[in-house]
């Protein structure tokens, strides 16, 4: 049998840490691979870490076709819809499969409004309905990723300016996805050194950049309707300090009258 795999496909599973890749190993030896790989023609599509250890220790394994698709695309949307409807798979991992997503589903409609009227027509109905859901906008990202709108910001950056070293640190978890957008605006040579100086490097680099971010913003200025109410709130307690010293004067002269009577 003929099994071709896809690189491109392949990179979007999250790697297996050593001791998942044990387990699973451990499991398919006693087992057996109980679970079919999915195939679409030849292209391994499901199943790629099981593929790789059945075919190490020679484990018999069954495929099944998924017939289904009429394009690459077509395959990496059922990919990406499978991976984050996962629960193992990372917030960082899900983000890039949803932004993913969103540059897919954008390209077909951008190739579909380039097409004429007559070949639009001609189209299978298929091909004729918009994706849902739409991917117009960060929070529809953010939705199917199940993270913050924010979090897609910080991942779109990673994306943009991070070097592999940093990216891989993040898919591993030795850094958050918060302190990694901040250590990628560094040269690619500091953060390459941050990476290898380990987590505490890492953190250290990305609390700098907050710093400095934090002291070159200018101070903020209260509004004047604030400014306003302050000055406001200043006259009426003033008000309430002169009342109240006035009725202590007050006091004060009534017990010395009471005083000198008594006398």
């Amino acid at each position: 049998m003929n099994i071709t795999i896809n690189e491109e496909l392949r990179s979007f599973i999250d790697p297996l840490t050593a001791n998942e890749y044990a387990a699973l190993e451990r499991s398919l030896l006693a087992e057996g691979c109980r679970d079919a790989l999915v195939l679409w023609n030849d292209v391994l599509i499901d199943g790629h870490n099981r593929y790789e250890i059945c075919q190490k220790h020679s484990i018999p394994f069954k495929t099944v076709q998924n017939a289904t698709f009429d394009s690459l695309d077509d395959v990496m949307l059922w990919m990406i819809d499978n991976h984050l409807a996962r629960r193992s798979v990372s917030d960082y991992q899900r983000g890039v499969l949803a932004l993913r997503k969103k540059d897919i589903v954008a390209a077909r409609v951008a190739q579909r409004a380039a097409e004429p009227e007559s070949a639009q027509a001609a189209a299978p109905e298929a091909a004729r309905v918009p994706e849902s859901p739409p991917w117009n906008t960060r929070e529809d990202v953010a939705k199917a990723a199940r993270v913050s709108s924010n979090t897609i910001s910080q991942i779109e950056r990673i994306q943009k300016a991070a070097t592999p070293q940093l990216v891989e640190a993040v898919r591993s978890g030795t850094i958050s996805i918060n302190a990694a957008a901040n250590v990628a605006s560094l040269p690619e040579s500091v953060q390459i050194a941050a990476v290898a100086g380990g987590r505490k490097e890492l953190q250290q680099a990305a609390r700098q950049v907050r710093e400095q971010k934090a002291s070159s913003r200018p101070p903020k200025e209260p509004p004047a309707d604030a400014e306003a109410d302050l000055r406001a709130q200043v006259a009426t307690l003033r008000e309430k300090v002169d009342a109240l010293s006035a009725e202590n004067d007050a006091l004060k002269a009534r017990l010395a009258a009471l005083g000198e009577t008594g006398a």
